[in-house]
């Protein structure tokens, strides 16, 4: 099959949704470092996008979806990745794709002493490096397809990881009143799959967070009653910092999380439920 996807990154987050839309019928090509890590039925290439451009002649795809992976977590490695090695896949491109979704980070949205609850007209605000260059990549994205889709997602759960979990058996959370925001990876990878294949046009940018931001505390407690662990310190509404996110004009295009708060998420807290990362 000639691929009419285009994968510009392929871990976790890329495969899941490239496999979703090789179930939906779709050619999917993934670029990768190492080809071999990418899963079948997807067609890997292996690219080195931080060391030149890839040779992308003999492809025309129709849809493109970049979830690229920075390490470590710099400026430097932010602006190599997302910034420079984005703009050398797209600018490979013979033709601009019919629709194409940057998978972004809540990371540039704001945070405060007292939150409101924030969405897509709040101008971000990156507070560092790595934050920087990604508003400088939804930027150049947007440059190179106009008419391309920007998804901020807040703090993906649901993979391998069980450093939360962790933290609550051992009694480490010492952030309770923090508001977070999370999505699990399968809502995550749906939504990316839904913005590509959407009846009409979708917009520049949406939020990809889940029904229910939370303080941490509450999300601890919560785990701490499935684990058997002892109970963390209590969240204080009152004293409560950080963001909360809406997840409003994306729920307004037929997309629903399937898991639509933590509680849902983490049912099943005793295997390998993932993290949550700030956001």
């Amino acid at each position: 099959m000639n691929p009419d996807v285009l994968l510009v990154g392929a871990g976790d987050l890329g495969a899941a949704v490239g496999l979703r839309l090789a179930d939906l019928g779709h050619g999917v090509l993934a670029l990768r470092r190492n080809a071999d890590l990418v899963p079948a039925p997807l067609i890997g290439r292996s690219v080195d996008l931080s060391a030149g451009a890839p040779d992308l002649a003999d492809v025309s795809p129709r849809l493109v979806v970049v979830a690229l992976t920075a390490r470590p977590r710099t400026e430097d490695a932010y602006r190599a990745t997302y910034v420079d090695g984005m703009s050398r896949a797209l600018d490979a491109l013979v033709e601009a794709p019919e629709r194409a979704v940057l998978v972004s980070s809540t990371a540039v949205q704001p945070s405060s002493e007292r939150p409101d609850v924030e969405d897509e007209t709040t101008p971000a605000s990156p507070g560092d490096g790595p934050g920087r260059m990604l508003v400088a990549a939804e930027e150049a994205f947007h440059a190179r397809v106009p008419h391309g889709t920007v998804l901020r997602l807040s703090g993906l759960y649901g993979g391998s990881s069980t450093r939360l979990l962790d933290k609550v058996r051992e009694g480490r959370v010492d952030d309770p009143h923090r508001w977070t925001n999370r999505i699990h990876r399968t809502d995550a990878a749906a939504a990316v799959v839904h913005l590509l294949t959407m009846a009409g046009q979708p917009e520049h940018l949406y939020l990809g967070t889940d029904d229910e931001p939370a303080q941490m505390g509450d999300v601890a407690a919560h785990l701490a009653s499935l684990l058997g662990a002892p109970a963390p310190p209590a969240a204080d509404p009152a004293q409560g910092f950080g963001k909360r996110l809406s997840n409003a004009r994306l729920r307004s295009t037929g997309w629903e999380p399937t898991l639509p708060t933590y509680r849902e998420g983490y049912a099943d807290a005793s295997g390998p439920t993932g993290h949550v990362t700030p956001g």
